[in-house]
């Protein structure tokens, strides 16, 4: 069964793609956490953080890529953004299809809450 990014990349879902290349697109997300929330996905569906294979180095830092200079494009370069990879359940991933979030435009505070000693 094809994951909801799979059916983005196929076309199959509208989304707003900002980017789209041979390995990765880019596009805003439909429930944003921040003013910018983009959110940068390869086009090889890999479903956690746990499958990236050691093939998969140069696409994971391609994703990183794309986020730089959609950061960058979005002018939230030098205020800073945050990009965030979330694992299975416990990790927050509600998709499983690996996924970078870029998010900016505001500042996000605490990445998470400390766990008080």
């Amino acid at each position: 069964m094809p994951t909801l990014f799979e059916k983005i990349i196929a076309g199959d879902i509208p989304a707003t793609v900002l980017h789209r290349d041979s390995r990765v697109i880019a596009f805003l997300d439909i429930r944003p956490a921040a003013p910018v929330h983009i959110l940068i996905v390869p086009n090889k569906p890999i479903p956690t953080a746990n499958d990236i294979a050691d093939e998969d180095e140069s696409l994971i830092g391609h994703m990183f890529i794309v986020a730089r200079d959609l950061a960058r494009q979005q002018g939230i370069a030098e205020s800073g953004y945050r990009l965030i990879v979330n694992c299975n359940a416990d990790g927050g991933q509600e998709v499983y299809h690996l996924h970078l979030h870029l998010l900016g435009g505001r500042p996000l505070g605490p990445m998470v809450s400390r766990i008080s000693t």
